[in-house]
């Protein structure tokens, strides 16, 4: 089943992505294939576009490490 995630200002979809589902750079063409003409818009979405995010796999899932500069 997919979902469906809506852009804040200044959202790229990478940060969208990334933010909402923890999903990394390697679902962007999935997700663009999932959503015709949102390339169109440009590099930072407009306030409020809908975002298909289909079905993506677990292995798909990107990880970030955290570095803790201060304890």
């Amino acid at each position: 089943m997919a979902d469906t995630l809506t852009s804040a200002q200044g959202d790229s979809l990478d940060d969208l992505l990334w933010r909402e589902r923890g999903l990394g750079p390697d679902v962007l063409g999935k997700v663009l294939e999932a959503n015709p003409g949102l390339a169109d818009l440009g590099e930072i979405l407009p306030l409020g576009t809908k975002v298909i995010v289909p079905v993506i796999a677990k292995q798909a899932v990107a990880t970030r490490e955290i570095i803790q500069l201060w304890s």
